[in-house]
C-alpha cells in the first residue's frame, strides 16, 4: 500500500513544479530582469561605484552591518521553526484529531503525518542553510568593503576589478537570502498539505502570486522603475 494517494502526489508535484518554476523564471529567464531583484542588483553594483568615490566610508559599512543583522535574524528564526516541525512529531495524535474535525479536512494516517511533517522541516532546513550562507557570504563582502581601494586609485584597473567582483559576491549574497525567503513563503504554503491535497494546491497558488506580484507589480517595483526612468529623462 502506498503511503500517499494519488491526490496527495499530484498535489505534491504541483508544489515542486510550481517552486522550481518559479525559481527558474526569477533568476534564469529573461522575464526576471524585470523584477525587483533585479533591480536590487543593479543598484549593489551603483552603490559599490560610488562608494569607490568616497574616502570615508563608515555609513557604508554600517548599511552592511544592518543587512548582516536581518540575515542573522532570519536565520536564528528559521532554527527556531525547525524546532517547532520537529514538535509536531511528538504530538501527531493530538493534531491529527483536530485536522479530522476541519471543514476541508482529509483522512490521514499516522505515517502520513509525520512524512509530512518531515517535509516541512526539511524545507526549513534549506531556508537556514540558504541564511547561513547569505550571511557568510555578505561577512565576505563587509572585508571586501574594507580592502576597497582609496578614491585616488578608483580609476585603476585594479580598483575596476574589485568593483566587479564585490558586485558579484555582493549580488550572490543577495541571491541565496532571496532562496531563503522565498523557501519561508513555500513552507507556509507546505501546511496546507496538512489539511487536505486540495488545499496544498490552492495554498501554493496563493504564495507564488503574492511572491510574484511583489517582484513584478507591487508599489516597490513602481518607484524603482519610476526612478530608472526619471534619470535616464
Amino acid at each position: 500500500m502506498q503511503p500517499f494517494s494519488t491526490p496527495d502526489l499530484i498535489a505534491l508535484a504541483w508544489f515542486v513544479g510550481i517552486w522550481a518554476g518559479y525559481a527558474a523564471l526569477i533568476e534564469l529567464s529573461p522575464y526576471g530582469r524585470g523584477g525587483l531583484n533585479w533591480q536590487m542588483d543593479r543598484y549593489r553594483e551603483i552603490w559599490v561605484r560610488r562608494m569607490l568615490e568616497r574616502e570615508m566610508r563608515m555609513m557604508d559599512m554600517q548599511i552592511m552591518a544592518s543587512l548582516q543583522n536581518g540575515t542573522a535574524f532570519f536565520a536564528s528564526t528559521t532554527l527556531l521553526a525547525i524546532g517547532g516541525a520537529l514538535t509536531l512529531l511528538r504530538s501527531s495524535d493530538d493534531l491529527l484529531a483536530v485536522v479530522a474535525v476541519l471543514p476541508f479536512g482529509a483522512p490521514t494516517s499516522r505515517v502520513q503525518w509525520e512524512a509530512k511533517t518531515i517535509g516541512l522541516a526539511v524545507i526549513l532546513i534549506y531556508a537556514f542553510f540558504k541564511f547561513s550562507w547569505s550571511y557568510r557570504l555578505f561577512n565576505y563582502v563587509a572585508i571586501l568593503f574594507g580592502a576597497t581601494p582609496h578614491a585616488a586609485e578608483k580609476d585603476t584597473a585594479e580598483a575596476q576589478a574589485h568593483v566587479i567582483r564585490t558586485t558579484r559576491l555582493f549580488t550572490s549574497a543577495g541571491r541565496h537570502f532571496n532562496r531563503g525567503q522565498r523557501a519561508f513563503f513555500f513552507a507556509l504554503a507546505y501546511l496546507g498539505w496538512f489539511i487536505s491535497p486540495w488545499v496544498l494546491m490552492v495554498t501554493t497558488a496563493a504564495a507564488v502570486i503574492v511572491i510574484w506580484a511583489r517582484q513584478f507589480i507591487s508599489d516597490a517595483q513602481h518607484a524603482m522603475l519610476s526612478e530608472v526612468g526619471r534619470g535616464g529623462s
